[in-house]
């Protein structure tokens, strides 16, 4: 967002331009409408107080989303891939360039379909030696078009979802009896009490097996996912051996999985630098 070049906004303009960005965007954080119009996030909160009261968008941690996304959010709910995409941009890159980091050369990686793993493939391209197997055509067209000698690169096959994952029984199969260094699991939400999960049933099944096939398991997910539960349970918490996330998180969730997971690695949201996903 370009910051707005003005010295002083008064309120009834400064409103309206946030109302415009909500519906622009379908959400954004406090921090980012802090940057566009040049005051405090005390401000920002009372703006989002007066503009929820009278019903033109709705108050959520941290920002603001357009007027009933949160309410009416189904479990079975399952966004495109392109709408997923231009979600939390800032967030994925810079939970992607941290995944990345834990990759060593020689390293057998399985990475999950996702947008934010999507974005980690970028990163992976520059990693020599690699075996990355996924379920995702869209990291496959990224790493083919690197066009490396010493990637490696095997897709599942299975059924595509609406997010463009491949999964079903193929998949599955596919990865039985694999013995993976590494795997990166995108999720569609996470809380403490339904652990990991996902709108699409078959897609719950495929990622067990990722999980099952990972010497150490990984899950990439921006603080919104937080909170979010989806129809179908992949795995708890405690099936994950770390979670990177960013520094959005609430304070009460960063100790839930504390409490549950080995690790935890908060990046802040400007360390997203890196390899441009277009």
């Amino acid at each position: 967002m370009d910051r707005v070049r003005h010295e002083r906004v008064l309120a009834p303009q400064r409103q309206e331009l946030i109302v415009s960005e909500v519906r622009r965007r379908g959400s954004v954080r406090v921090r980012e409408l802090t940057d566009l119009l040049g005051v405090s996030e005390m401000t920002i909160r009372r703006d989002l107080d007066t503009l929820a009261e009278a019903g033109l968008l709705e108050k959520v941690h941290g920002g603001a989303t357009i007027l009933g996304a949160a309410r009416l959010a189904r479990s079975s709910e399952e966004p495109g891939f392109a709408a997923k995409s231009a979600r939390q941009q800032a967030e994925k890159r810079a939970i992607a360039a941290r995944a990345a980091a834990l990759v060593r050369p020689g390293c057998s990686v399985g990475v999950s379909a996702g947008t934010t793993t999507w974005h980690l493939a970028h990163h992976l391209v520059a990693v020599p030696d690699l075996v990355v197997v996924t379920n995702s055509l869209r990291i496959v067209e990224t790493l083919h078009a690197a066009r490396r000698s010493d990637l490696e690169i095997v897709l599942t096959g299975g059924t595509p979802t609406p997010s463009d994952a491949m999964v079903g029984p193929i998949a599955e199969r596919a990865l039985e009896g694999l013995h993976l260094d590494l795997v990166f699991l995108g999720v569609h939400g996470m809380s403490e009490r339904a652990g990991f999960t996902t709108p699409n049933l078959l897609e719950a099944r495929t990622d067990e097996a990722f999980i099952a096939a990972g010497a150490r398991v990984v899950v990439t997910a921006d603080s919104t996912k937080w909170g979010t539960v989806g129809l179908a349970a992949i795995a708890p918490l405690e099936a994950a051996d770390a979670v990177i996330t960013d520094d959005g998180l609430p304070s009460e969730a960063r100790a839930a999985l504390d409490e549950a997971v080995d690790e935890v690695i908060v990046v802040p949201v400007d360390a997203g630098s890196g390899p441009a996903a277009d």
